[in-house]
This record gives C-alpha cells, sequence and structure tokens, in this order.
C-alpha cells in the first residue's frame, strides 16, 4: 500500500486533477527502442539533458519501488527560486519512519515526514551547507536522483561511461545506462539507468536501491520553506533502531 505524505495530497489537490499539458506520459513500450553503443554521442545527449533537467521547475509524483512489494509515492518539487525538497516514506530509521531532505538558503536538512499512517509533527535538523552532500549515514538517497548527479552528467571529465538503451517499461523520453570507470570505490554517481523527457523531466531510474518512475507532475512553486521548525539534534540514521528493551518485572519471594 503507498503512503501517500501531506505535501503528496497537496500536490495532487493543486494541478494532478486536471494539468492540460503537464498530464501522465505515454509509457514507452520496453522495446521500442534499440540498444546503442557506448560513445561519446551518448555522453553528450545525457549532458545536455542534464543541463535543461539544472533549470527545471517541477512538482511531481513518482512511485519508488525497492523491491519489497510495497511501491511508496515520492514526491519532488524544485522551485523558482532554487530550492528543492524530495518527500520519502519509509524512507529513515531501516523503513520504519518517512524522511523529506529540502535545500533551502541556509543549507540542507533532514526533516521528519507526517503521513496518514505515521502522522508527527516534522522538526528539520541540518545535515549539510548549501552544495554539500549529505552524509552518508543520513541519506535516504532517492533524493541524489533529482539533483545532485546532474552536476556530474554535465561535466565532461567525470569518470562515466554512457550508453544510450531501451527505455525503461513505462518511461518517457530517452534514457541512458550510466557507469563508472573510476577505480574508486565510492563511485562519482549511482550506477544505474536514468530517464529524461526531452525538456528534462527525470522520467525513470533504475538503481541498486529501487526503481524510480514518474506518475505526474505540474508546474513548480515560488519557493519551498522548511516543513517544520529548526532544532538542534541528529537526525534519523538510515538503520533500525534499537530494540527497546522492557525492564523485567521480578516476582515478590
Amino acid at each position: 500500500m503507498r503512503l501517500p505524505s501531506a505535501f503528496t495530497v497537496a500536490v495532487l489537490a493543486f494541478g494532478l486533477a486536471g494539468c492540460g499539458s503537464e498530464s501522465a506520459p505515454e509509457a514507452v513500450p520496453e522495446t521500442a527502442a534499440s540498444v546503442a553503443d557506448p560513445g561519446p554521442e551518448a555522453r553528450d545527449q545525457l549532458a545536455g539533458l542534464a543541463a535543461l533537467a539544472l533549470d527545471r521547475r517541477y512538482a511531481a509524483l513518482y512511485t519508488f519501488d525497492v523491491g519489497d512489494g510495497s511501491p511508496r509515492d515520492v514526491v519532488a518539487s524544485v522551485a523558482d527560486d532554487g530550492t528543492w525538497r524530495v518527500d520519502i516514506p519509509l524512507g529513515a530509521l531501516g523503513g520504519t519512519a518517512g524522511v523529506t531532505v529540502i535545500k533551502v538558503a541556509t543549507g540542507v536538512y533532514q526533516c521528519g515526514l507526517t503521513t496518514p499512517t505515521q502522522p508527527v509533527s516534522p522538526t528539520c535538523v541540518r545535515v549539510a551547507e548549501r552544495g554539500d552532500k549529505v552524509p552518508r549515514r543520513y541519506d535516504p538517497k532517492v533524493q541524489r536522483l533529482f539533483r545532485q548527479w546532474l552536476t556530474v552528467f554535465t561535466d565532461r571529465k567525470a569518470p562515466l561511461a554512457v550508453s544510450a538503451v531501451r527505455p525503461l517499461a513505462g518511461a518517457q523520453g530517452s534514457c541512458y545506462a550510466v557507469d563508472s570507470v573510476s577505480a574508486a570505490l565510492d563511485p562519482p554517481v549511482d550506477v544505474g539507468i536514468y530517464c529524461y523527457s526531452a525538456d528534462g523531466l527525470l522520467t525513470a531510474a533504475r538503481v541498486e536501491y529501487g526503481v524510480l518512475k514518474l506518475v505526474r507532475q505540474v508546474a513548480g512553486p515560488p519557493t519551498l520553506q522548511l516543513p517544520g521548525p529548526e532544532v538542534a539534534g541528529q537526525p534519523m540514521g538510515m538503520s533500525s533502531p534499537p530494540p527497546v528493551v522492557q525492564p523485567s518485572v521480578l516476582a515478590p519471594s
């Protein structure tokens, strides 16, 4: 069962009921395109689409399937002023808590995410300065697909191998397999398949930690703000929290 967040509901109410030309893309059969050889042409095509994506402003609803039989709804939004936000249900504490990753003028924050089955009062903790990466122990990863890798895709010196491939089932636009040619243990991007529409919207991605597919998108908002107050303290980790140990009750002698 998918778990919509309050932000998901707002996006749906705002424009998904009648978006005109921004309605859901037609499914592209997986066999509709042939596989191209890797080479400079595919690399240039991906770089061009990533450059368009950097300037794209939108609010979009995606499904994200991690292979557990319960795909979840992910909402990504990029505002006119460059602030951005990604809502990831079940994205923290070993899949037991929802999480929002949002970038505003003061930095990148991790916030709690409220859903109908997990109502919370969101608070936010700053996890990175503007332009910095979210530390791995607090990183739900999904937000990286929307913003972080775009500058790598546009960098012609980045150690990447890019090939045009058949579109993922249901994906719109052009798809590219991206691999690393670096010997470093930490690859420059999440290796996988990335699909973009002709105007630079991410329509699908398949990476090691799941498959993302576009459902619908509308125009982005003017700006985005933290969904709750900033607080001091530790952000949520990605691992499951330790079990609560109940104190033993000794029977009176």
